[in-house]
């Protein structure tokens, strides 16, 4: 049984601070410090160029995709990090379209994170095969899967509002009408249980910077099911996913399996973090996260809808429809987040009305809540959040 105290403790948490945004940014866990320290001073300073074989900075993308992959229910060898998450997308895109060729249509919805349809308007415009990007809007996205798809971009978890996808359902669905699947992980992985084998699906990208608390820009991972590791190939193709990188040959020969998806030189200091941040999911039940975090949910939206009338639910109020955060509308979002923020609840805001929270058990709890809505109840009724200082947006809001 997971104690959601004793991870809690594997944080560091500022005193006075109620932190609802690691759906944005994960917290710090204690044991990133100690690692990055190590690696800077033992592996770096010390070994210099050598520590690329003798610390095994080569292997850790490989290692700690197995990491990743234990969390979303992938074989091992099937997932590597490296890069972006923009960059994971139009990889897995890419490839995906090439193993369909006869199709020419990418098929997505309108609540999917606007990054992820860029790469996809980039990438089929600079292919110049007329092919088509149909947006859809999420609950038409079943009714839109035909015999013209070839891919199916979904992001599981609406980054705005949480609604959750039935992804199961949609990959099956696109199978049988002969569409691949890229799903992107980026508020599933470490929110609630995933399983890319058992949902069938063909690819899957995430970052690791939100549930798994990786830092600030953490390399993203990417997910190739087996059945296609050695078919892919990869529209990136970086001398790190080369068969022998350093043979220095002049022509791209792909490298064997999930390898051949590593595109440039591994970027070890994130990496190293994101390794010492996994430390945390050690011994924790992803059915036992799900569990609370819904918990955590149904107390937030209870508390906000009986004190805070002046704010409207944007999240379903379905929980199994709903990813680990809740959604509400205000007129003047920005103002009353940055009022918050101001008072030591911090979330985040999202356009046009959108306040998001992430209710993440490993290190909230019931009295986080409680005094949220506390903080919350104060800045709506008596209307703290009027004020000329929370209305001017920074550059990342």
């Amino acid at each position: 049984m997971t104690d959601f105290a004793t991870t809690r403790g594997l944080f560091k948490l500022p005193e006075g601070i109620i932190y609802l945004d690691g759906n944005s940014l994960g917290p710090l866990p204690r044991g990133v410090e100690r690692r990055l320290l190590d690696t800077v001073n033992a592996e770096w300073g010390d070994r210099l160029i050598r520590a690329w074989n003798e610390a095994d900075w080569m292997t850790m993308p490989r290692r700690i995709g197995d990491r990743i992959g234990r969390l979303i229910g992938a074989p091992t060898g099937s997932v590597v990090m490296g890069d972006t998450l923009s960059v994971k997308v139009y990889q897995a895109l890419a490839s995906a379209l090439e193993l369909n060729p006869e199709r020419r249509v990418v098929l997505t919805d309108s609540g999917n994170f606007p990054s992820d349809i860029y790469m996809a308007e980039g990438l089929l415009a600079s292919l110049q095969r007329d092919y088509e990007l149909s947006i859809v809007a999420p609950e038409d996205v079943g009714a839109a899967i035909d015999e013209t798809v070839a891919v199916l971009l979904l992001t599981e978890v609406d980054y705005r509002t949480g609604r959750r996808h039935d992804m199961p359902a949609l990959i099956h669905k696109a199978h049988a009408a002969g569409a691949l699947v890229v799903w992107d992980l980026a508020h599933s992985a470490g929110a609630l249980p995933v399983d890319v084998t058992g949902a069938d699906t063909d690819f899957a990208i995430g970052c690791t910077y939100k549930y798994l608390n990786g830092g600030p820009g953490s390399p993203a991972f990417i997910y190739v099911a087996p059945r296609f590791a050695d078919q892919a190939r990869p529209a990136l193709s970086g001398w790190m996913g080369h068969e022998a990188p350093f043979a220095f040959d002049l022509s791209y020969r792909p490298g064997a399996g999930i390898e051949r998806m590593r595109v440039g030189t591994p970027p070890i200091l994130a990496l190293a973090a994101l390794d010492a941040a996994l430390d945390v999911w050690e011994g924790v039940d992803m059915a036992a996260i799900r569990t609370a975090s819904l918990d955590l949910a149904e107390l937030f939206i209870a508390e906000v809808e009986s004190r805070c009338p002046d704010l409207v639910l944007a999240s379903p109020r379905d929980g199994t429809r709903r990813g680990s955060q809740v959604s509400f509308r205000h007129p003047d979002g920005y103002a009353v987040m940055q009022a918050l923020i101001a008072r030591g609840v911090i979330g985040d805001f999202r356009a046009p009305d959108i306040l998001r929270f992430g209710l993440t058990p490993l290190y909230i709890d019931k009295r986080d809540i409680i005094g949220a809505v506390d903080v919350l109840v104060d800045v709506i009724d008596r209307r703290l959040w009027d004020s000329p200082e929370y209305t001017t947006k920074g550059l990342v809001t």
